[in-house]
């Protein structure tokens, strides 16, 4: 069952013509990885799901995107509400200047909720779900630049969960952390799909063999197969898919 559908989409920075005619389908609560070299079109596809392209100054988009069957490009859809449903992991942390407890409350206020108790609920039960509870929950109170940059991913993840995402969007989360943090939220992403559909962004192979369920090869801005991981690594149907998951030259 799919959760996002895209179908014949076209993205181009004023003449640079990005994405060309992609179609994919995203299933529900598995994770789907988004592979290719850098520069191919992989973060802008997965900013156009959230239409977070549209932040960005001269970029033409056409074609199609559903989430549950809705068009998230239909003029009379909330963006805000969209991009609450569909919430981004950047390629580095950006923690808000406050307090650990203060980034992960934060979207529950922004959307209304005041009351003590349930923000203390909402902040635990979010830093659990990212693998961060343990390490800071004698330091809430303390600046949120003060952690790690692997606990601040972590944190950034709490934060997004905290305003109750159907989708999560990874754009290379890990690329920016030491070894033990990068598995410590791939761990927490494997976790995490039996509640959330997953798609993440990566130029690491290896990693994308770990993590995903689904996988979808994108070469100079073409979609060029898609599939279960195992058809994918082991048995692609395109050369050029062959050459890129093996190392070898693509062009």
């Amino acid at each position: 069952m799919c959760h996002i559908t895209i179908k014949g989409l076209n993205v181009s920075y004023g003449n640079q013509h990005v994405l060309k005619n992609v179609s994919l389908e995203i299933p529900h609560n598995k994770i789907t990885v988004i592979i290719g070299p850098s520069g191919c079109g992989k973060t802008t596809l997965l900013k156009s799901l959230n239409r977070l392209l549209e932040l960005q100054d001269g970029v033409k988009i056409s074609g199609s995107v559903y989430m549950d069957g809705e068009s998230v490009y239909d003029p009379k859809v909330d963006v805000t509400e969209l991009r609450k449903k569909m919430g981004l992991l950047s390629q580095r942390p950006y923690p808000l200047p406050m307090s650990v407890y203060d980034n992960v409350a934060y979207g529950p206020r922004i959307h209304g909720q005041r009351k003590k108790q349930i923000l203390n609920e909402i902040v635990e039960k979010n830093l659990k779900a990212a693998g961060l509870w343990e390490e800071v929950k004698d330091r809430l109170k303390t600046p949120a630049a003060s952690l790690s940059i692997g606990q601040q991913q972590r944190l950034c993840l709490a934060r997004c969960l905290a305003v109750s995402p159907e989708v999560i969007l990874c754009d290379e989360p890990t690329s920016a952390l030491d070894p033990f943090s990068a598995q410590k939220i791939e761990e927490t992403l494997s976790q995490l799909k039996t509640e959330y559909s997953i798609v993440v962004v990566t130029h690491n192979l290896r990693r994308a063999r770990r993590l995903a369920d689904y996988v979808g090869f994108i070469f100079l801005g073409e979609l060029i197969e898609h599939g279960e991981k195992k058809d994918i690594f082991e048995n692609p149907k395109d050369e050029r898919t062959r050459r890129y998951i093996s190392g070898e030259s693509y062009l």
